[in-house]
C-alpha cells in the first residue's frame, strides 16, 4: 500500500530511525515494547495533568498551559512513533499501518457520520460505539480479555 507523505511526521520518523540505528542512541536502541510500557503510562498521566491544568488555568496562565498541553501531546506521540519504529524493525507494522488502522476504525465506529445510522445524542454515539466494538470482537472470535490494571477507568 502506498502511504501519503507528511513532511513533519516523516521528519519525526526519520529522527526515530536514526536514534535506533547504527551510530544512534544506545538507550533508544535497547528499548523494547515491554521496556517502554511504563513510559507510556507516565506520559499519559502527564498529558492528563496538562489537560487538568488547562481546564483550571486563568486567562493569564492559559498560554503556558496550552504550551504544556502541546508538549505533553508530543511526548505521547513520541511513544507511538517509538513503538511503531520497533515494530517496523521487526517487520510487524509501521506508523502508516497504525494510522490506516485508526482511520478505518474511526470511520467504522461512526456510522452516524460516515454512513446512514442515527445518533442524535452523545449517549447514543457511546451506545453505538460499544455495540460496534462488541460486534467487532465477536466477529474476530475474541474471547473475554483478562482484566487489566485500567479496566473500569474511562
Amino acid at each position: 500500500m502506498t502511504h501519503p507523505t507528511h513532511p513533519e511526521l516523516d521528519a519525526l520518523i526519520a529522527v526515530m530511525a536514526r536514534l535506533r540505528g547504527e551510530g544512534g542512541c544506545a538507550w533508544d536502541r535497547e528499548q523494547t515494547h515491554g521496556s517502554l510500557a511504563k513510559h507510556l503510562i507516565e506520559e499519559a498521566w502527564e498529558l492528563h495533568d496538562a489537560i487538568a491544568a488547562l481546564d483550571a488555568a486563568s486567562a493569564a496562565e492559559r498560554p503556558r498551559a496550552i504550551a504544556d498541553l502541546a508538549e505533553e501531546l508530543g511526548d505521547v506521540l513520541l511513544q507511538v512513533v517509538l513503538h511503531s519504529q520497533i515494530a517496523q524493525e521487526r517487520g510487524d507494522f509501521d506508523l502508516a499501518d497504525v494510522q490506516d488502522g485508526l482511520v478505518r476504525k474511526i470511520v467504522r465506529r461512526h456510522p452516524h457520520v460516515f454512513g446512514d445510522a442515527s445518533a442524535p445524542t452523545a449517549r447514543d454515539v457511546q451506545r453505538n460505539w460499544e455495540a460496534i466494538k462488541a460486534s467487532e470482537r465477536a466477529a474476530a472470535g475474541e474471547v473475554e480479555k483478562v482484566k487489566g490494571a485500567l479496566d473500569g477507568v474511562s
